[in-house]
């Protein structure tokens, strides 16, 4: 499901292009500031196999453009509501053209064909996720944070992997 094509990007995932590792986890460590070594182990956990974790970006012409990846959790007190969407961004000149709605979609689809229906992504968003079948779930407490975050769910549908936002 990833690799897919957009008009100007393509939708691709870490296990499916592994040479993109040192520049996706680099990419990833700019925008969040986590530690690089994180992002690192992380890639390097999800190219020895199984569903999760997994990474994804969106590239134009060697850019990347927007990515997210899919966790266990992602720092938040929940340790039962997994896997997570986390580190969703989109470049700031690149928002508002649906990029982080693709991604979302193709991360849903892409975690069902490995056996993954429900999605997690903790947010302090409160209208974006709802536009791509993401519902609120729940209140969690973050890793080092004293005000609660929000948590939405995804429960993947045939009917939504088909929608065009």
């Amino acid at each position: 499901m990833a690799n897919q094509n957009h008009p100007h990007y393509q939708i691709i995932s870490l296990r499916e292009q592994p040479q993109l590792k040192a520049v996706m986890a680099a990419w990833f460590h700019e925008k969040w500031g986590a530690p690089l070594e994180a992002y690192q182990d992380s890639m390097a956990e999800c190219l020895r196999g199984g569903a999760y974790p997994q990474w994804y970006v969106a590239m134009e012409d060697g850019r990347i453009l927007g990515g997210l990846g899919v966790i266990e959790n992602d720092f938040h007190n929940r340790k039962d509501l997994k896997p997570n969407v986390c580190a969703v961004f989109t470049e700031p000149d690149c928002r508002g053209q649906g990029i982080a709605g693709a991604l979302l979609t193709n991360v849903c689809q892409d975690m069902h064909q490995m056996g993954i229906d429900t999605l997690y992504l903790v947010t302090d968003h409160t209208a974006f996720y709802e536009r791509y079948g993401w519902a609120f779930h729940c209140m969690v407490q973050e890793d080092g944070q004293t005000e609660p975050a929000r948590l939405y769910v995804h429960h993947f549908s045939p009917d939504a992997a088909n929608a065009n936002p």
